[in-house]
């Protein structure tokens, strides 16, 4: 099956398929992924991760490009054990962007905001056996609940991260930062273009993944394997 693939490696932007089968390969191999949302929502990139594979040098990237503010996406399931409270009791953003409590891990941190501390954090409370114990509350890492049904259900990073993590492969836990130019602004067009292809991080929309799961319907089982031969 050809994928139409430009010159530069990346598929073209008409190819929405491929740009998700290239997305769901990257995130198998512990890689990251730019994710877009539209142009009349929040119109700005993420870089995610799955939090199951994410390193040292993978934060330190999101901290130093994504403004400081590192998330973790959660299901609700995982956000209720836990015992993660929303940030406030009425929600005003205009998204309503699910944030809890701010979390750092209990042990093995120091004050909690470096990159090795935050992976650290990250790690425990993405590990199987993670207890509402293990965390302490305020931190340095922002937790999102995701909405039931993905991206289907809610078309924010929150939920394409847990969707694409979860497809790839993983638990469905996944991390996302908002990519942002030197200069404090938001990243977004041809910066945006750049930085993925200057770090061979694969590029998909919120709406391409959208399209791509009314299609094929995947259940948690999904076989990466047979997707990519498709």
């Amino acid at each position: 099956m050809s994928h139409n693939i430009e010159n530069d490696g990346f598929p073209s932007a008409d190819n929405a398929q491929a740009r998700v089968r290239l997305a769901l390969d990257s995130l198998s191999r512990g890689h990251g992924v730019v994710v877009t949302d539209d142009p009349d929502r929040e119109n700005e990139g993420d870089l995610i991760f799955a939090a199951t594979t994410l390193d040292e040098k993978q934060m330190a990237q999101m901290i130093r490009f994504g403004s400081g503010i590192v998330c973790l996406c959660l299901t609700g399931e995982h956000a209720d054990r836990l015992e993660l409270p929303p940030m406030v009791a009425n929600n005003e953003s205009p998204y309503s962007t699910g944030f809890t409590v701010t979390i750092e891990a209990r042990e093995g941190v120091t004050t909690g905001v470096s990159a090795y501390d935050r992976t650290v954090t990250v790690r425990a409370a993405v590990a199987d056996n993670a207890r509402a114990d293990d965390l302490v509350r305020p931190g340095h890492i922002f937790p999102l609940r995701a909405r039931d049904g993905g991206v289907l259900a809610r078309r924010g990073h929150t939920e394409a991260t847990i969707d694409l993590v979860r497809l790839s492969g993983h638990a469905s836990t996944g991390v996302l930062c908002e990519l942002m130019n030197d200069d404090g602004t938001m990243m977004r067009g041809e910066a945006l273009e750049a930085f993925a292809r200057e770090r061979d991080y694969p590029m998909v929309s919120i709406a391409e993944l959208v399209a791509w799961r009314e299609q094929h319907d995947p259940a948690e089982s999904f076989d990466v394997a047979a997707f990519a031969s498709m």
